[in-house]
């Protein structure tokens, strides 16, 4: 499966983005998914992860209470719905996805638990 992530742009302080990551391939359906988030001169961090059915989401400290991680897998796609964005919120955002082939319906927050990875959408908050 090929991931795409799509939505970034520039936006002002307060100001929401929703953030899309889209599949092509195959079936997107039994993958667990995450978005990370990459600032300049920045390590890259986690930001939200849902599992495969959309049940289970987890969110970093930061972002929890305004950020909101869903999934349509009858699209393919997960969304992350950004509100209160803030200038902190500047980065290149990245999807990952692990397909979890239906065992368990888990979410993943280390990166090093995803196989593929977006190319990443950048976000730029201005204050």
């Amino acid at each position: 499966v090929q991931l795409q992530a799509s939505g970034g742009g520039l936006v002002q302080a307060g100001d929401s983005l929703r953030l899309s990551c889209g599949a092509s391939g195959r079936t997107f359906s039994s993958y667990a998914v995450g978005w990370f988030r990459q600032a300049p001169g920045k390590e890259r961090e986690f930001v939200a992860a849902i599992s495969w059915s959309g049940s289970s989401t987890d969110y970093a400290g930061s972002v929890k209470g305004r950020f909101t991680i869903s999934r349509d897998n009858g699209k393919n796609t997960v969304y992350l719905q950004m509100n209160s964005l803030q200038p902190e919120d500047t980065a290149v955002y990245y999807c990952a996805g692990h397909d979890t082939c239906y065992n368990g319906d888990y979410y993943y927050t280390l990166g090093s638990s995803y196989d593929v990875w977006g190319q990443g959408t950048l976000v730029t908050v201005s204050s």
